[in-house]
């Protein structure tokens, strides 16, 4: 701090030597707490990646941080392998268009806005991608449940892809045959009502969360999950 230069007489104030050294002793101590103060704010305490919300992660990665985006993808990979799986009922696949979700979040790190949910935003970029490969295997003439398979002579076989999720101990006796029937089933679905019933019945999204995915109103939302599942009954009937 800097030292004051004062006439000994104090003249304009008129304060002792004795008042003005009660007097500066204060301005010290104030100043000395003072300076406290704005270290204590200069220097906040530094959040871990796991305890940042995921719009501080995409700032973070928009700087080039590479450890934030890490973290963004530890969070979501599983839920988006599992997403798109259940979409195509190939596993592979699905871990290649996670993959490729990721990849283009990070090339555009630069112009997310935080301005909604980055669950939403990533979901949706998934669901564009798995949209698009649907529709590439309509056009090259892909049978849309990739279990399916032929054999030397021509007869049709039912292969089952190993579903690579942590399975838990009480899973363990579900039928695999009634599973393979559901999965198998949600795949023949038209696009629109299978999204939709996926992201609800089988993500657990809200029907608000579903609305900002695929941009359409509550209504129109309700509407596809009601036919959907009434669709997937008829296509289960001799399961139920």
């Amino acid at each position: 701090m800097n030292t004051l230069s004062l006439s000994a007489e104090f003249p304009e104030t008129g304060l002792s030597k004795a008042g003005f050294k009660n007097t500066a002793k204060g301005v010290a101590a104030t100043a000395s707490s003072s300076d406290w103060i704005t270290t204590q704010m200069a220097e906040p305490e530094q959040l871990s990646y796991e305890e940042m919300d995921d719009h501080a992660l995409m700032a973070a990665t928009k700087v080039g941080d590479q450890a934030a985006f890490t973290e963004i993808v530890h969070r979501y990979k599983n839920k988006l392998t599992n997403f798109v799986y259940r979409l195509l009922n190939d596993y592979e696949r699905a871990s290649d268009l996670a993959q490729e979700t990721f990849i283009r979040v990070y090339t555009s790190a630069d112009r997310y806005e935080a301005s909604n949910s980055f669950s939403t935003y990533i979901y949706r970029i998934a669901q564009n991608l798995a949209i698009s490969e649907i529709r590439q295997r309509k056009r090259r003439g892909v049978f849309q449940m990739p279990f399916f398979s032929s054999d030397r002579d021509g007869e049709e076989l039912e292969v089952e892809f190993a579903d690579k999720r942590i399975i838990a101990p009480e899973d363990v006796m579900i039928d695999d045959e009634r599973r393979a029937a559901v999965r198998r089933a949600i795949t023949t679905l038209p696009e629109k009502y299978r999204i939709a019933l996926v992201l609800r019945d089988v993500e657990g999204r809200s029907y608000e969360e579903i609305s900002e995915i695929l941009k359409l109103s509550d209504g129109t939302v309700k509407s596809r999950i009601n036919r959907a599942r009434n669709l997937l009954k008829e296509k289960l009937r001799d399961y139920l």
